[in-house]
């Protein structure tokens, strides 16, 4: 997997390692990076798309690709950076850097394809340039 550069806009969200997400080996269970990946989306979608938005249309993960680099332990800081990639029709291609917050060292890395749905039909939606453009811009 070859992550590109991220653009000039990113979208940071933090968390801290609890004592639930780590494993018998001591470090965080490969299960907690995917879950983050898919809650950063989550975070970056609800900062940037209006409620009416967010009422309307849903997004589900069609295929992860997802790069364990180092682990993660107890009580550090992390910073869960995306971005997006290509949109075509109504997938999207999203990329998550999981890094230490505070010496950036990284961590995971993963390239998600997002299909947006309508929540009704459960039936794909063209995602649109408006859309692109909200979720380009700073939140």
């Amino acid at each position: 997997m070859e992550t590109p550069a991220a653009p000039t806009f990113r979208f940071a969200h933090y968390l801290t390692v609890q004592p639930t997400d780590i494993d018998e080996l001591h470090h965080v269970n490969n299960v907690r990076y995917v879950q983050w990946v898919q809650d950063t989306a989550a975070a970056h979608w609800h900062a940037a798309a209006p409620p009416e938005a967010q009422a309307h249309y849903v997004w589900v993960v069609r295929e992860h690709h997802i790069r364990y680099l180092h682990p993660a332990l107890l009580g550090e800081e992390l910073r869960c950076t995306t971005w997006i990639g290509e949109v075509r029709g109504a997938q999207s291609q999203r990329f998550v850097r999981i890094e230490r917050a505070p010496d950036g060292q990284l961590l995971c890395e993963a390239e998600t394809q997002w299909v947006l749905l309508d929540p009704q039909t459960k039936r794909p939606v063209r995602v649109t340039p408006e859309m692109v453009e909200r979720l380009q811009e700073p939140v």
